[in-house]
């Protein structure tokens, strides 16, 4: 894929969070609000770190509010479905405008659910597809990968030589500089 057309992910935001126990656990002790937080939080890493334009989808479908979008940043957006939308609905409709794209061959997409009709649905319309328990072991992975880079830094840091000279060599060479002042 180019850099033209970074790749697409669309994650149905209430499903992730019904199947990534870290979530559940946040949404049954202190809301649905809180767990959306995370969510998108760690959604904003993941992208950034990848270079994905992220939409996260959350179903409005009780409220009677109409749809509504949310730039969160350059990588990530929230669509919150219009009343009596689900995010599948709005999921597949992405879907099918990938299809139809003449320039499809040269962009990616990506659904994030555990429903199954959902599954098929955009792989059907060309569209690649993650569990959301796949999805978190990505992401746990991303996760690890960014950690360990930056121990492997933080531990080249330590090689520098002015980190391993002694505190009092330090200090007397400090006073060396200060009388050439």
């Amino acid at each position: 894929m180019s850099a033209e057309y970074p790749p697409v992910m669309l994650v149905d935001g209430y499903n992730v969070i019904g199947l990534w126990r870290p979530l559940q656990e946040i949404r049954d002790l202190q809301g649905f609000d809180v767990a959306r937080s995370r969510l998108i939080e760690t959604m904003v890493n993941y992208s950034a770190f990848h270079g994905y334009k992220t939409t996260l989808v959350f179903d409005a479908y009780v409220q009677a509010t109409p749809a509504k979008s949310e730039k969160v940043t350059k990588n990530v957006k929230l669509h919150f479905t219009d009343h009596n939308e689900t995010a599948d609905t709005y999921i597949e409709r992405q879907c099918g405008k990938y299809r139809r794209d003449p320039m499809r061959h040269l962009k990616r997409i990506i659904v994030v659910t555990s429903d199954r009709a959902q599954q098929l649905t955009a792989v059907g319309f060309g569209a690649e597809w993650l569990s959301a328990t796949a999805f978190e072991q990505e992401v746990e992975a991303t996760l690890r990968s960014v950690q360990s880079r930056q121990k492997n830094q933080k531990a080249n840091t330590n090689n520098l030589l002015g980190n391993r000279i002694d505190r009092d060599v330090k200090a007397q060479l400090a006073k060396w500089r200060n009388s050439l002042n």
